[in-house]
């Protein structure tokens, strides 16, 4: 990434799951602990890189730092997020986020509540779908 992409917080280890596709840092900017009750992380997405559909049994918010990607709800129209946007997703509401195809995404990720359960990893967005999606939106 160039400066002006350069993303506010570290990038963080490379994700090595079957839960993304495309390439994805996570850095932990702070540990859960019963004191806070969230937990909050930095990811930053690579170009068309996006998450599975998840759940968040206490909610997730999302503070977007950089770059554009898309954000879907089920049973909803995927929508852009671009930096300065803020995401408010509900406990246990199915969702998905992540680059669009020809930009990078930063986020900071909230974990609200974590002490309501483990994220509930679903099916992935695949390519199919994903790149039917418009950009411009």
């Amino acid at each position: 990434m160039d400066g002006a992409k350069k993303p506010i917080f570290p990038l963080g280890t490379k994700v090595q799951n079957s839960y993304f596709i495309g390439t994805v840092w996570v850095e932990t900017l702070v540990a859960y602990d019963k004191t806070m009750n969230c937990a909050i992380y930095n990811v930053t997405f690579e170009k068309g890189a996006r998450n599975n559909w998840h759940r968040h049994p206490g909610g997730q918010i999302l503070l977007i730092t950089g770059g554009k990607g898309y954000y879907q709800e089920e049973g909803k129209v995927a929508r852009i997020i671009k930096k300065g946007d803020v995401v408010v997703i509900l406990p246990n509401v199915k969702h998905w986020h992540g680059a669009v195809p020809d930009s990078f995404l930063s986020h900071i990720a909230i974990t609200t509540n974590p002490d309501k359960g483990e994220v509930e990893w679903l099916e992935p967005v695949d390519d199919e779908y994903y790149f039917q999606l418009k950009s411009e939106q």
